[in-house]
Formats: C-alpha cells, sequence, structure tokens
C-alpha cells in the first residue's frame, strides 16, 4: 500500500502510521532535511518555533522534489518526517491524545495503550528494532542518562512531565521495552464525586478529616487513582500553611501559594549523586513544615514518614501499594524494616498506632472505573495488635436478569456507612469539625465494622 492511499485509509484515525515501505519515504525527506537546515540556529529556538521552521522547510522541499499530494497527505507526511527528526516518531500522535494515560511499548511490533481506564492494542508498530532504540535513547539523553548492556533498565522523565522506563535486552526478552505514564490530570473531590468514585457522605468525612489534621494513608493498587485523590485531598489544605512535597517523579499540582516541591534524584553515569525520598523526608523536617505529603512511600523513608507523623507533623498524608486496608499496615511495617536503623517488628507497630489515623483503600475495577472501597480508621493504641474500624465500604450488587453485555461489563454498588468511634467524633469535634449525618457516632468501637489486622 502507498503512503497515498496509507493516508487515505487512516485519514480519520490520528495515530494511523505508514507502513514499513513507507519508512524509506519518510527516512529520504528526514536526511533532505537535516541537510538544509542550520542546527545552530535550530538549537536557538523555542520547542515550539523549531517545530514550525522544521515545517516549513520540509514544506518547501516537498514542493519543489517531493511527489504531487492531496492536502491531507501532505500534512501527515510532514508530521511523520518531524515527528521523526525532532519528537518521538510514532509515539508523538499518542502523547498528543489526552485521553491515554499510559503508553506501552513491548518490542518493536506491539504498541499498548490505556485509555479510561482499559488497555488495547494499536494497529501501529516501530520499522525496526534499531528505530526503536533511536526513540529510547533520545528520551534517556534529555536527562543525561544512557542506555546500553551495561545499563539496561533507566527511569526518567520527558521535558513534559511524563515518566518513562525503559529495559532492553537481554533483560527485555521481546526486544526492548518502553513505558510511558502520563500525569494524571488535577481533579478535584466535586469532580471525582460526579465520576461515582466517592459519594457526597465519604467527601464530607475527608474533608473534616484533612481540616483536622488527620495523618491518611491512601492505599491502592497501580493505576488506582492513588496520585489522583492525594492530590484532591491536599486542595483542603488550609492556604496560610507549609506544606513540602515530596515525590520521586513530580506529579502533584498543589494549588495553594506556600507549597516546596522537593523530587528525588536517580544517580548519574558515574553512579554518584543520587537523592533518595529518605534523604528527601529527612531534609524537610529541617524546613519547618506545617505538614508533609509523600508521593509513595516504597522503603526505608517510611520509618522517618511515620516518625514525623507522630512527632508534630500531624496532617500529612502519603500513599503506598497495597490491595486492603489490612495489607496497608502490613506493607508500611514491612518497608519501616528496610532502614538500616535495627527496629523490631513490634516497635514499628507501635509506631503505626501512634502515628496513622486514616486509611483510603482505592480499587480499580475490571470495567476501568476507580472508586474508593473503604475508608477504615486505625483504633489501635501503643502496643495492641492493629484494630481497623471500617467506618465506609463499597457494596457491589449483583447484575440483574436481563442486563445487556454493556451493563454487564459496569460494575454496579452502593456505599455503606458505619457509625465513628466516640474518640474519633470527639477529635473532630475539638478540631470545628462535625460529623456527617450519615455516620453517626457510638461510645465505644463496634464490633460490627472492627477487625483485626496481622501486625
Amino acid at each position: 500500500m502507498s503512503l497515498r492511499s496509507r493516508v487515505v485509509a487512516t485519514r480519520d484515525t490520528p495515530t494511523g502510521t505508514p507502513p514499513e515501505r513507507d519508512e524509506g519515504l519518510i527516512a529520504v525527506y528526514r536526511a533532505k532535511l537535516l541537510e538544509e537546515i542550520d542546527l545552530a540556529e535550530m538549537s536557538s529556538l523555542q520547542a515550539a518555533d523549531r517545530r514550525v521552521r522544521l515545517e516549513r522547510v520540509l514544506g518547501h522541499i516537498i514542493s519543489r522534489e517531493g511527489p504531487v499530494l492531496s492536502s491531507s497527505e501532505r500534512t501527515q507526511l510532514i508530521r511523520r518526517v518531524v515527528d521523526e527528526a525532532l519528537g518521538l516518531g510514532i509515539l508523538e500522535p499518542l502523547l498528543a491524545d489526552a485521553s491515554i494515560t499510559e503508553i506501552m511499548v513491548n518490542g518493536p511490533d506491539a504498541i499498548f495503550v490505556e485509555r479510561a481506564g482499559r488497555v488495547e492494542q494499536l494497529p501501529l508498530r516501530f520499522a525496526s528494532p534499531e528505530q526503536l532504540m533511536q526513540t529510547i535513547e533520545r528520551i534517556v539523553s534529555t536527562v543525561n542518562r544512557r542506555v546500553d548492556e551495561s545499563n539496561p533498565m533507566v527511569d526518567a522523565r520527558l521535558p513534559t512531565g511524563e515518566r518513562v522506563n525503559v529495559i532492553i535486552p537481554p533483560l527485555a526478552l521481546t526486544g526492548a521495552t518502553l513505558t510511558i505514564r502520563r500525569f494524571p490530570r488535577a481533579y478535584s473531590l466535586t469532580e471525582l464525586l460526579e465520576l461515582g468514585s466517592l459519594d457526597e457522605h465519604m467527601l464530607m468525612l475527608l474533608a473534616a478529616c484533612v481540616r483536622a489534621r488527620f495523618n491518611i494513608i491512601v492505599s491502592g493498587g497501580t493505576g488506582s487513582g492513588k496520585t489522583t485523590l492525594l492530590n484532591a485531598l491536599s486542595a483542603l489544605i488550609p492556604s496560610h500553611e507549609r506544606i513540602i512535597t515530596i515525590e520521586d517523579s513530580a506529579e502533584l499540582q498543589l494549588q495553594q501559594d506556600h507549597v516546596i516541591r522537593l523530587e528525588s534524584r536517580p544517580p548519574n553515569v558515574e553512579g554518584k549523586g543520587q537523592v533518595t525520598i529518605r534523604d528527601l523526608v529527612r531534609n524537610s523536617l529541617r524546613m519547618r513544615p506545617d505538614r508533609i505529603i509523600v508521593g509513595e512511600v516504597r522503603g526505608g523513608e517510611t520509618l522517618d514518614m511515620l516518625q514525623a507523623m507522630s512527632t508534630g507533623h500531624d496532617g500529612s498524608l502519603a500513599t503506598v501499594h497495597a490491595n486492603t486496608a489490612e495489607d496497608a499496615l502490613t506493607r508500611l511495617q514491612t518497608l519501616g524494616s528496610m532502614s538500616e536503623v535495627d527496629v523490631p517488628f513490634e516497635a514499628l507497630r507501635d509506631q503505626i498506632n501512634s502515628a496513622v489515623d486514616v486509611l483510603v483503600q482505592l480499587t480499580r475495577h475490571a470495567d476501568g472505573s476507580r472508586r474508593i472501597s473503604e475508608i477504615a480508621l486505625l483504633v489501635s493504641h501503643g502496643r495492641e495488635q492493629f484494630t481497623i474500624a471500617t467506618v465506609t465500604r463499597f457494596a457491589a450488587q449483583p447484575y440483574v436478569s436481563g442486563a445487556t453485555d454493556l451493563e454487564r461489563r459496569r460494575v454496579h454498588g452502593y456505599y455503606e456507612h458505619l457509625p465513628l468511634p466516640r474518640r474519633v467524633a470527639d477529635r473532630l469535634y475539638v478540631a470545628g469539625e462535625a460529623v456527617p449525618p450519615a455516620f453517626g457516632v457510638v461510645e465505644s468501637v463496634d464490633v460490627r465494622n472492627t477487625r483485626e489486622a496481622t501486625g
């Protein structure tokens, strides 16, 4: 199929790409373009101006030497050649598509994306493994990193903010593998309410807990929306407070005025200069924070975070990877033990009991929807075994008979709200916050919604 017929066939498909036989034509025009431009001049231009300049020069080349093309064919050819010369080739349209949240390249012949929580394969491919490697090298070079057999795994970040992970042969048996994670859009709690991720009673409770300076752990699996919820909760922090955010890749988008954003740094090509999350957590304690927000705890920094939460930095927030609220506590205990400080598990349990107030569990369902599946309070004290009191849970409902296939693919259910323990309610009252009417208060921990977690 020629470029002309391919363009016609994919005119309405923004992610369409010429097949392998057309890659030669793109390579020819890319070479002609590079012959006619002044690289020194290009380097002095802003990225947008550079693209406009290249498109103009290439348009003149095609008018002078190229085949006769329709307007749409000409536009696609120019875009593809400039993408190859300046950007990331066939990945550029995917990066420009706001509906795509993740791009997964499993070797040169398999490209997948995630849209609306569902993964789909695209009819795209790189012309060769070499072209895929050139794209990867272009990505990692922007952050002064290299990828080769001696350094086959790289984490990087694109200038536009996307997180990138690369792993190449011999570790990746299917060929060079590239994963690009788009930063989630900053949703407000009101927008999450409209999407069904929580209900108005849960919103009122979480807002009260944030304003009352409860320490909150947001837990969930990969892609469940932890960062999105964390960002939404942070909007409830009063604007006069000094907030320090600590992340591996800066994703949080806080709107307050008094925010200090810290980001960890990987080692350079000589293996030096690394700054870890733990280094940043320790340093943040010397910066007079009112609140500390850790994008994700995944190692020894957990111990420092727990100590900060229980020694005057209440109202802090963090996320952790876990499938249930109980698992979140066990994982915090395990991560805390990864510190170079030899702390017994029992002492870590005591630290967690003193530090953590609320666990918010997120779940990503089979239909791609993301919602809060549980809000639980940690009601154990001191050296007691972990005891969790669930105050909200999502109850899934079975499908009704006669449901359509579309209805069967959707997860239906309702939120069940249970009473708050008196101690928690009193803490809200002291902070000037009301208990949402849907929850109510019990004088002691209600055995119906309480369970022990191993710790």
